[in-house]
């Protein structure tokens, strides 16, 4: 079902699945250590760029293995501004996990917030999940701020609860219900 549904367009963004040209973007993003900060992996570099592309050319769809969607962000100038992933973390009772990285160049815009209500009401809607949660590393102030304003509700803080690369960290849980989701405003 979701090969139908995609690519996705909103007022300024066109949500699709990565393809081979996507490479140099990511790394372009995924290299930069602002980015790797909060994340659970390194820095890019151009022989991980190409083993993460291909994992993320294959997540077309919740419906099969591997259960997960991932999409690349472009604006309405076709520019990379950011990703999104859905995937399955229950799959009979269809409750997900959710994404979300930003080109740092284009923070503050919206682009974010806009794709990421359009994946949410997608998720609520023809893909059929139940529940949606984020987890993050609790210094991430953006993506809870983020998530906050796509409607999601805090429901933990989780202390020291991971070691990533070198140090306990601690997660913020966020979760969501098709009722929790809002309209999305204009950015």
């Amino acid at each position: 079902m979701s090969e139908a549904i995609f690519p996705r367009y909103t007022r300024r963004l066109e949500l699709r699945f990565h393809t081979a040209e996507d490479a140099a973007d990511l790394l372009r993003v995924y290299s930069q250590k602002s980015v790797a900060r909060y994340l659970l992996e390194d820095r890019w570099d151009e022989e991980y760029t190409q083993e993460q592309l291909a994992k993320r050319i294959s997540r077309v769809t919740l419906d099969q293995e591997p259960h997960a969607l991932a999409l690349v962000v472009a604006n309405d100038m076709g520019r990379y501004v950011g990703d999104l992933a859905l995937w399955l973390t229950d799959i009979p009772h269809r409750q997900a996990e959710i994404g979300w990285v930003s080109d740092p160049q284009c923070a503050g815009l919206g682009y974010l917030r806009e794709a990421a209500n359009e994946l949410l009401t997608l998720a609520f809607g023809p893909l059929r999940v139940h529940r949606v949660v984020a987890h993050m590393d609790a210094r991430n102030a953006a993506s809870a701020a983020l998530a906050e304003r796509l409607g999601f509700r805090k429901e933990g803080y989780l202390r020291g609860d991971l070691f990533s690369k070198n140090e306990y960290t601690d997660t913020l849980i966020y979760g969501m219900l098709a009722e929790d989701l809002p309209t999305c405003e204009p950015a």
